[in-house]
């Protein structure tokens, strides 16, 4: 896992790893043609990650955060999706949301911190887009393996997505890591 990385391809997963003074896991950007199934079909779309793991596991996510922080308007949170029911992970991310651009009560959902932004989004009917920027290969340190429940150094793949309101303005902007299913 050597291959050059823009910064961005990482955001905003290094700024909690920077904040908390963690080593980021070791990762790699990888073609779409890289990324191995079931995580192409899970990873390789324009759709929100919210609905897609909730289709693939038939069953409806919530949250539990790790780590949050706030500036303002920028809200930011380590979490990882588990499915209802059975609390088994099905993604560890890191997301930047930009409060200003929610009205309330989307404002209020995203900080009482139990729905994913998706799923928020998708009840409120609101048209957004999902633009994936990259895709990432990673070896899970301990903090991304507690998180979802796996071995360390278990290789995962993720990817860096914006997503943005009609007019283009940004949303959030997230990395989403999948365990192996």
């Amino acid at each position: 896992m050597n291959r050059p990385v823009p910064q961005a391809a990482i955001r905003p997963l290094d700024e909690f790893y920077s904040r908390q003074q963690r080593s980021l896991p070791p990762f790699e950007v990888v073609t779409p043609d890289e990324v191995p199934e079931p995580y192409r079909t899970l990873l390789v779309h324009e759709r929100d990650m919210t609905r897609t793991l909730e289709q693939f596991h038939g069953a409806s996510i919530h949250l539990r955060v790790m780590s949050r922080h706030r500036e303002t308007d920028v809200y930011c949170r380590e979490s990882a999706l588990e499915l209802d029911g059975s609390n088994r992970p099905v993604e560890f991310g890191a997301i930047r949301i930009y409060l200003d651009r929610f009205p309330e009560p989307g404002r209020t959902e995203i900080l009482g911190e139990h729905r994913p932004l998706g799923g928020i989004l998708n009840a409120s009917g609101r048209p957004y887009t999902s633009r994936p920027a990259a895709y990432l290969r990673f070896r899970a340190d301990e903090f991304i393996a507690q998180a979802l429940r796996i071995p360390k150094d278990a290789i995962l793949y993720g990817r860096q997505n914006t997503l943005r309101e009609s007019d283009g303005h940004p949303l959030a902007e997230i990395i989403e890591i999948l365990p192996s299913t």
